[in-house]
Parts: structure tokens; sequence; C-alpha cells
């Protein structure tokens, strides 16, 4: 059983989570996951690392309810307990000194970005980190990843904070200025986003990383189900990645497989809405 340390809403459906895991604390590398169970019977949900203390011996987890598992999850306060909580898992960032790089994250992808940006810095890297969403509500970690970077972009869809528009847009500026350009694109969002962060990136043959989110049950690669297409090999995300060459990910196949559930998905919210109609008119 692991403890929950802390429990704190910071966004519309979007929760950080501080749990007590001492050996996975001192173990995690940035870009690693957990995979994350409730209780006995409960769904095995990926989530990343986002941050951790070998001192203190905690993660930290960014946890988006949209589903019945992840509602129960962040359900869960202060000083209660999560049955499982197993890792780390995948393989970490690779760390090095490239001198310039850009990060960019996109909504809940910029939990998942935050330790790459803490790791690059700490490796010396000159960082300008990008960071987009809906709105400013959705906008993550302003706070903690400004003293970090360099240079620090916001951008919203609505303009309500930072430049309007897309992620895409800041980095079109670094790409077409020759003194501007970086050895390394970092890339954690939606896979249309990181699709085209790759072609952008793509032209200059600069070094581009993404990290990916497919279809994950049990985190070790026996499953099958998070395979992804890399060049003219296929990987299990959860084993091989999480984080692939850009340049080589199959995002099209990738985008098919994040969708061939989504009847069921819609037939289980639908129960579980159903079952808390029920328990809220009893």
């Amino acid at each position: 059983m692991f403890n929950v340390i802390s429990n704190e809403i910071i966004a519309e459906n979007l929760h950080k989570m501080v749990v007590s895991a001492p050996r996975i604390a001192h173990a995690r590398k940035p870009g690693q996951f957990v995979m994350v169970r409730l209780d006995q019977g409960e769904e095995r949900i990926p989530l990343t690392i986002s941050d951790a203390d070998s001192a203190a011996g905690t993660i930290t987890l960014f946890i988006q309810a949209v589903g019945a598992s992840t509602r129960n999850i962040v359900a869960t306060p202060a000083g209660g307990f999560i049955r499982d909580v197993a890792g780390p898992l995948g393989k970490g960032t690779r760390i090095i000194n490239w001198g310039r790089v850009v990060c960019i994250g996109g909504g809940v992808g910029t939990a998942v970005l935050f330790p790459m940006v803490k790791a690059l810095a700490e490796a010396g890297n000159q960082v300008t980190t990008i960071i987009g969403g809906r709105s400013g509500n959705f906008i993550l970690l302003a706070a903690e990843l400004t003293p970090l970077s360099d240079t620090f972009l916001v951008t919203t869809e609505d303009g309500s904070l930072g430049t309007k528009g897309f992620v895409t847009a800041p980095l079109a500026d670094i790409l077409a200025d020759p003194a501007r350009i970086p050895r390394a694109v970092f890339a954690v969002g939606p896979v249309p986003m990181m699709k085209a962060v790759a072609e952008m990136t793509r032209p200059q043959g600069i070094e581009t990383i993404v990290s990916l989110n497919p279809i994950m049950i049990d985190g070790t690669g026996m499953c099958g189900g998070c395979r992804v297409q890399i060049g003219a090999e296929t990987k299990f995300a959860c084993v091989d990645g999480p984080e692939f060459d850009a340049h080589q990910v199959d995002f099209d196949g990738l985008s098919d497989r994040l969708t061939s559930y989504h009847t069921e998905e819609a037939g289980m919210h639908a129960a579980a809405e159903c079952k808390i109609g029920r328990n809220v008119s009893v």
C-alpha cells in the first residue's frame, strides 16, 4: 500500500498527487513512469513520474481525471492509500549537453516535460521552454519551469495567457533564426502537436524526441497493447520507450490505436455515471 501525502486540484479535472514511494523515488530517472492501480480489480493506469524527492521518499504524479478509473484515483484524499504503484518503468530520457535545446509541452504533456527540462538544465543546456493549453487555466507548472528555462514562452488557444495560438508558432520563429537553431527538440502532448513538431524539424535534421502514451495494460511489454511503429520496426512504448525519435514515429498509426476503444470507453463512462447517479439518489 502506498500512502497519499497530498492531493491538490491544480486545474479542471487535473490533480497533483504526492505519493510515498521511497524505492521508486530513489531509482527513478526523468522520462520514466509508474503503473498505478487503486485497488484489487481496478484498471492499471500509466502515469509519468513528474518529480521525485529521494530524501523524503516521495514521487509526484499529475493525474487527469478523464474516466472512471482516474476519477477514482484522484478521489483518494491525503492520508489515503493506493494499493499498487509499480515502477519505475520505461527508459529514462537521454540527458546530455546538446548546448541549445527546445522543450515543448502541450496540455497535460507539460507534466511529462517538466522532469526533462529540469534534467536538461542541470546538464548545462540552454533551454527554451514552450508550453501551451486551451486557456490560461490549463497552463501547468509555469512557476516551476520559468527558473529552469533560459527562455520561457506560453501560448493559449484563446489568448487568455501568453501569445494566442499554438506552440508551433514560436517554434517556427526559432527555426527561422540561424542564431537560435537548437541541436535537439523535446515535445510532449497531443499526437497532432507532436506530429506537427516532427514535420517542422525534419527539413533541418534536428534531433527530435517525443514521449508517447499509447494504450498500456501491464507496463512490462507482455501484453503488446502499447506497440508503436518506429521506422520499419515495431516497438513497445512501455519497455522500448516511452521516448522515441519523432522522425521515425508512425503518428497516423498511433492515432488509430488510441481511438480503437472509444466505443467501449464511452460505454464504461456511461455506466460509471449511472452508478454515481444511483449512489447520489440513495
